[in-house]
């Protein structure tokens, strides 16, 4: 064979891997778009404990074909609180179960030719692509379509090799010696290496059957590359939680160790677990499997039983061990001092957890819920300003009000970023509307920062100009914090996903109570200033107070409006 055959059949390899990596990346795209919200309901509801979580993190991982949008997923819900670390532990457990049915497609592959489904799968794909409402479905056969016909043209690549009955290559892996530590450990360590490169475990998984299948690798160093394989796809969640908090990257390290202590255990009974494997399959892994040519389509079926087998049982024996291993994650990453302190940082959003934009959602509105609760604690410094009476403690308290509505705005512009980070991808119909709503609740936050901001702006302009309120007045002040403060609760009630149909109506009732209080103060101001009873400076910095709780209040029903899809109603 010349060098120009191997350089043909190296790119033809090399490009049916990426075409295979594509090709799943489409299809795992298509089907979270079909789940839409229902995936994101179906891991926030469905781990109640350990064996719900596992069996949802199996569940879920063969929905969208993608262990790694599992376990992101799983990191971002951490990094969001809808998860607690021992709940995200069963999911990734029951992720690296579901990923086993992606050997068990590639080695269908390698046994069946699919040239026959693949074609026709392409077109009927392109159509429904250009029909509205299949268009998900079109995009997942297609992804499906393009997954099949890499494994054909990678399985045609391994036949030009094995025709061709490459003796050099051959020879190389002869010269290993299967029965020794070093090699196992040796070709698991360029298993870690390949997939933390690659960062696509199905394409090493390709890789290796179809080296195996041609006879090149002997199948003890070709389980040695997929327990490489099942560390090195870890990388994708860790690479997603660094910039994440605490228990998102707790998640992702123990979605590491989870792998490690399964390797470890695995590598301690290495040769006779998988001789055990082989026997049930029935294939001698101790003869070349080209002395095996009866048997040798079996390989593929080898790998796919070894890695289903790896990790049920380890996840039969690890699942018993949840709080022992959270334990240990939380020993070993501690909280950044960062998390502490009080400045602005965004909590649920990072930039790393990009990696699945139909789930991103989610840690928009956890981000979104987090911003209204600051804004609450904010108006609470306001309310509290008002009573004051000490210069020193005053300033100290108006700076720190300063401060907040420079977060404020600061918030809402990387939230506005990120969002539209999300929505320059492919989204499903009902989650760019939810992205549109987003927007609209982020700027109406906004100006209740702004709202509440302006009301300690004419507290300071009082303090500093010596004018002092009546009783009365600050009574009737204090009342109309009281609703306000109301309105932001329920608000934030509704906002956590508390959608039931008195909850809207309370903050409804509430806005009409604050305009009713606010047009009785307004007339009884009027009043008070004709009857001399205070002056008409301090009557326009009371009613300026009352005013900007007014537009706080509506501002609240803005974004209550925003978070139930309710359009915003012409003025």
């Amino acid at each position: 064979m010349t060098t120009s055959d191997y350089l043909t059949i190296f790119f033809k390899i090399i490009g049916s891997l990426a075409l295979l990596i594509y090709g799943m990346k489409i299809m795992s795209e298509a089907l979270q778009k079909m789940a839409g919200s229902q995936l994101r309901h179906i891991l926030g509801a469905m781990t109640t404990n350990r064996f719900t979580g596992m069996l949802t993190g199996t569940f879920i991982t063969c929905a969208v074909q993608s262990s790694s949008a599992t376990t992101v997923m799983t990191v971002s819900f951490v990094n969001a609180g809808l998860l607690t670390l021992a709940q995200a532990i069963s999911v990734i457990m029951g992720a690296n179960i579901g990923t086993t049915l992606t050997a068990w497609i590639m080695s269908l592959g390698y046994a069946v030719d699919l040239t026959s489904f693949v074609f026709p799968s392409f077109l009927v794909g392109i159509v429904l692509i250009y029909t509205r409402k299949m268009r998900y479905v079109g995009d997942f056969l297609f992804g499906l379509s393009f997954m099949f016909f890499s494994l054909v043209l990678l399985s045609d690549g391994g036949k030009d090799l094995q025709l061709e009955s490459n003796p050099a290559i051959i020879e190389f892996f002869k010269s290993f010696d299967v029965n020794s530590y070093t090699t196992i450990l040796s070709f698991l360590a360029i298993g870690t290496v390949i997939t933390c490169l690659v960062q696509s475990s199905a394409a090493v998984m390709a890789i290796t059957i179809l080296m195996c299948s041609t006879g090149v690798l002997p199948i003890y160093l070709g389980i040695a590359l997929v327990m490489g394989e099942n560390i090195g796809t870890t990388i994708t969640a860790n690479l997603a939680a660094l910039g994440a908090n605490t228990q998102a990257r707790r998640a992702a390290l123990a979605h590491l160790m989870f792998n490690i202590i399964g390797v470890v255990w695995v590598l301690c009974l290495f040769y006779p677990f998988v001789n055990m494997v082989c026997g049930i399959v029935g294939f001698n892994p101790d003869i070349h499997a080209l002395e095996q040519q009866d048997v040798v389509h079996l390989l593929p079926v080898v790998l796919a039983a070894f890695h289903t087998c790896f990790n049920v049982i380890n996840t039969t024996l690890l699942i018993w061990f949840i709080p022992q291993l959270e334990r240990l994650v939380c020993m070993l990453v501690k909280p950044r001092k960062s998390e502490t302190e009080e400045d602005f940082r965004l909590r649920f959003i990072q930039a790393g957890i990009m990696k699945t934009p139909e789930l991103s959602v989610l840690e928009a509105s956890k981000e979104i819920h987090s911003f209204a609760e600051r804004l609450q604690r904010m108006f609470g410094m306001v309310r509290e300003l008002l009573g004051i009476e000490d210069d020193a403690e005053f300033s100290r308290l108006y700076a720190r009000i300063e401060k907040y509505e420079v977060i404020s705005d600061n918030m809402e512009i990387e939230i506005a970023k990120y969002l539209d980070e999300i929505s320059n991808a492919h989204l499903s119909d009902e989650t760019k509307e939810k992205v549109r709503s987003m927007l609209r609740e982020i700027s109406e936050l906004e100006s209740i920062g702004d709202a509440c901001y302006n009301i300690a702006r004419t507290e300071n302009r009082r303090v500093k100009g010596k004018e002092k309120f009546s009783e009365e007045q600050y009574n009737r002040i204090f009342q109309m914090f009281e609703l306000t403060d109301e309105a932001l609760t329920q608000m934030n009630r509704i906002l956590v996903g508390h959608k039931h149909e008195n909850d809207i109506h309370h903050s409804f009732n509430i806005e009409n109570e604050i305009n009713n209080y606010r047009d009785q103060l307004s007339s009884q101001n009027i009043n008070d200033v004709n009857n001399h009873k205070y002056t008409y400076a301090i009557g326009t910095m009371y009613m300026d107070i009352i005013q900007e709780c007014e537009k706080l209040g509506d501002y609240v029903v803005n974004v209550v409006e925003a978070r139930m899809g309710i359009r915003q109603q012409e003025a």
